[in-house]
């Protein structure tokens, strides 16, 4: 019975191993193929276009401007709860924040700065103080941005070496991920326009979570996937409407029964499913990391405006989405005039 049972799940996992429809990348190179086979084509699979992982970490972080370490020193003093805030920065652990708990100090800063003013009645402190907090609302939004867009962990939802987006998955992938930024958006909105009092206590699991999943990146693989074979299959459509037509008067014959039951079977069935999985996860996902970014515009690098131009907007020249969208576009518009030909235009 043992050897039995292992035959049993050995065949079933060389039957899964020689699916072609159970991953991205085979299920789009045998559409291509399938495509070129019913129209009587040459298979061409084009080069997929280049992605350009996201900027460097260290091209990402902004630099933090500190106080100055003699006012620090003597806040540090004072006697109030800004002197447990400011000792926390000067200790050996406060010198090598990461990015979400320097925003975390500086927020603190800035509550417990403003409610040691009626408190002080030197003059020359309490100005001093007044200018702190001046300081620290003024570079919050950079505070902000490297707490987001500048961590280690978003490089890991971004990262592009784990694959493409699943065929066929359970659920919604990334239903949490979209949870989570949306919140964040939310949060990041309400500190930039002075709403001090969010908890960031749940940034840390978000992290976390960016951290575990790579659902970006596997979107941005997915997405030019997408583009390069749908972008092939379009060609060889095309070629057959410049050549001879498949049916002749608009009166079906074996070839297009052949063509249409194709359409239906692989395009239909299989890859259009898929591009609509994408499409949502896109909206779902990358559309409020757009949001994210666009909201730090102020302070965001010049060289991840261009990138965020090109994997996270999903409209202008130079987004990759907006490619995606133009290439399955074109490609229902060909299989539009190729069926339409023999009367069999989809939604006819």
């Amino acid at each position: 019975m043992i050897v039995r049972h292992l035959i049993v799940v050995f065949l079933a996992l060389v039957t899964a191993g020689c699916n072609p429809f159970s991953e991205a990348p085979s299920m789009m190179d045998e559409y291509v193929e399938r495509v070129a086979r019913v129209l009587d084509g040459e298979v061409s699979l084009s080069e997929l276009p280049e992605i350009q992982r996201m900027p460097r970490r260290r091209d990402r972080r902004m630099d933090m401007p500190d106080l100055d370490m003699g006012i620090l020193d003597f806040l540090s003093l004072y006697g109030c709860q800004l002197q447990y805030v400011v000792g926390e920065r000067n200790s050996v652990m406060g010198r090598v924040m990461d990015p979400l708990n320097r925003l975390r100090y500086e927020l603190r800063f800035i509550e417990a700065a403003r409610d040691c003013l009626p408190d002080i009645d030197r003059e020359k402190l309490k100005k001093s103080v007044e200018q702190a907090i001046d300081s620290k609302l003024e570079s919050l939004p950079v505070a902000i941005w490297n707490a987001t867009w500048a961590t280690e962990e978003i490089e890991t939802l971004f990262t592009l070496s784990k694959g493409y987006f699943p065929v066929a998955a359970d659920g919604n992938p990334v239903s949490d991920l979209s949870a989570d930024i949306s919140r964040l958006n939310s949060t990041v909105q309400s500190l930039l326009e002075g709403r001090l009092g969010h908890s960031l206590d749940y940034v840390g699991e978000v992290h976390q979570r960016w951290q575990a999943e790579h659902r970006a990146g596997q979107l941005l693989n997915s997405a030019r996937l997408l583009i390069a074979r749908l972008d092939d299959a379009t060609a060889l459509i095309r070629s057959r409407l410049g050549s001879r037509p498949l049916c002749i008067d608009g009166k079906p014959n074996s070839q297009s029964d052949i063509v249409r039951n194709m359409f239906f079977s692989v395009y239909i069935d299989r890859v259009q499913p898929y591009m609509s999985d994408v499409r949502r996860a896109r909206d779902d996902l990358i559309r409020p990391l757009a949001a994210l970014s666009v909201a730090q515009e102020e302070v965001m690098p010049d060289s991840f405006s261009a990138w965020s131009r090109r994997y996270l907007a999903t409209t202008g020249d130079d987004s990759l989405w907006q490619a995606l969208d133009r290439a399955m576009a074109e490609h229902t518009e060909s299989w539009q005039q190729l069926l339409g030909q023999c009367g069999l235009r989809p939604g006819a």
